[in-house]
């Protein structure tokens, strides 16, 4: 790799980064925001679900955008829209217009990420370089993350509307940096291709009710919730039948057709459901049960960033030696191993007894995302990178929207009462979505090992340079 080509992975890692250090702040900082501006429990999820439809809902559209209009310029103008509106969310006085904020600063980053990570699969061949490139670009996404908890902690003991401001500064520096690193490619060939508006409002509107469905569950009329997922499931078949019919789709249909790329898909939506769900369950217990500070509450699940040091050292070599079905497989199961230690929690649990609990987390995430990256991109056209990066962030997105969504259901469902024992039985009950989301999971991608006689091979030819067969390798 070039000293060119590093700056422009250190420019495409800061965005990430930024993504990382943004929701990890957040994370922390809820409990802040919901006692300053008086929020119920649903609209606190709210403030994180806001993003992430906005992120899910237009993934799809800005994986389209960068490859039609440049991935450079899609990258650099939504970066500057990510930084004002995060500015604006840290000027809200009423949750109406934080959660707006929020849910701009998600479209925002449902174009820059997509456009992002497809400069990094047409910029490194296919191979060595471009899988030491995601998971570099990976590890800098989840050491975000580690750092974002820490920061976003001592912010938010100072005042919670830091957590906001602080990005403006590092995206500011990323875009000046990325205007000067990023080289410029050439207008892409749009004759004949358009924007598939309607299918970008679709699958949003689809995603958008489903969400609401799932978060009014526990608290709402049956019908109603009934009525509202039947619509949201409708809209995807509206979805479906506009890409057949479309000029120019969203998402070209016959993309589906490949089996690791759905899997890797369905894996990481339910991966983000049970990761973000368990988060949420935990950062609440914590600051609201155990009368933990912003900091402290930070400093105890810090350790779930070891995956900043574990995926661009050890995953690599787990990938050449195993394939990545198997890590991905491997982290999956550790996931459920990781929240399974966490249901028996008490109103008298000392930080030790969680550690196990947090800190294999930290490693299945180390296994399961930068893996998750490599198969979702892997074997598909230059032409389409970026709705294949937009598939994946997708689901992600729309799995932590529905994991979220979920874990607050069944926590306001199952607490009866104000007592402490009462609010510890709706924990506990929230804390069974993460296990069953991660096992599901698990259970997706074993059924890419069948058929496998080992994945080595497929590392062997990417060693190298040469691109195994996507049905073949245990990708």
């Amino acid at each position: 790799m070039t000293g060119r080509a590093w700056g422009v992975l250190f420019v495409l890692c800061g965005a990430i980064f930024l993504e990382g250090v943004d929701v990890a702040m957040l994370n922390v900082a809820l409990p802040s925001i919901r006692a300053d501006l008086g929020l119920s429990t649903g609209t606190l999820q709210w403030v994180m679900s806001a993003y992430v439809l906005g992120y899910g809902g237009f993934m799809l559209l800005g994986g389209r955008a960068a490859d039609l209009f440049g991935r450079r310029r899609m990258f650099l103008s939504w970066l500057t829209v990510f930084l004002l509106f995060s500015g604006l969310g840290g000027l809200a006085t009423e949750g109406w217009m934080l959660i707006t904020a929020r849910f701009v600063t998600g479209v925002a980053a449902a174009f820059m990420t997509p456009a992002g990570l497809s400069i990094i699969t047409t910029s490194f061949p296919e191979g060595p370089q471009r899988n030491k490139a995601l998971l570099v670009y990976s590890g800098t996404a989840a050491g975000g993350f580690s750092i974002g908890l820490v920061v976003g902690g001592l912010l938010a003991s100072a005042d919670w509307r830091w957590v906001f401001f602080a990005p403006v500064i590092l995206s500011s520096v990323i875009l000046v940096a990325g205007t000067a690193l990023i080289p410029r490619s050439a207008r892409p060939d749009r004759d004949g291709q358009g924007m598939d508006v309607a299918g970008a409002v679709s699958v949003t509107a689809a995603i958008l009710l489903l969400v609401l469905a799932v978060e009014r569950a526990g608290h709402g009329a049956a019908g109603v919730t009934a009525l509202t997922a039947g619509a949201g499931l409708l809209l995807f078949l509206v979805f479906a039948l506009i890409e057949r019919k479309a000029a120019s789709p969203l998402v070209r249909l016959g993309i589906l057709r490949r089996g690791n790329l759905v899997r890797a898909n369905l894996a990481g939506l339910l991966f983000a459901a049970g990761f973000f769900g368990f988060q949420f369950v935990v950062v609440l217990y914590l600051q609201e049960l155990r009368g933990w500070s912003t900091l402290e509450t930070s400093f105890a699940m810090i350790v779930i960033g070891v995956d900043a040091i574990v995926s661009p050292t050890l995953t690599p070599k787990l990938v050449d030696r195993f394939g990545n079905a198997r890590v991905i497989l491997g982290g999956l199961l550790l996931a459920v191993l990781s929240y399974a230690l966490m249901l028996p929690l008490g109103l008298d649990w000392t930080y030790p007894m969680m550690f196990p609990s947090l800190i294999i987390l930290g490693l299945a995430f180390s296994l399961a995302y930068g893996p998750l990256t490599i198969v979702a991109t892997d074997g598909v056209e230059e032409s389409e990178q970026g709705v294949a990066g937009g598939l994946l962030y997708t689901s992600f997105q729309f799995g932590a929207a529905l994991g979220l969504s979920s874990a607050t259901a069944v926590l306001t469902a199952a607490t009866d009462g104000t007592s402490d024992q009462a609010l510890l039985d709706g924990h506990r009950a929230a804390l069974l979505v993460p296990p069953a989301a991660a096992a599901l999971a698990a259970l997706i991608t074993a059924f890419g090992l069948r058929g496998t006689s080992r994945t080595v091979a497929g590392s062997a030819a990417a060693a190298t340079g040469t691109a195994p067969e996507p049905a073949g390798s245990g990708r």
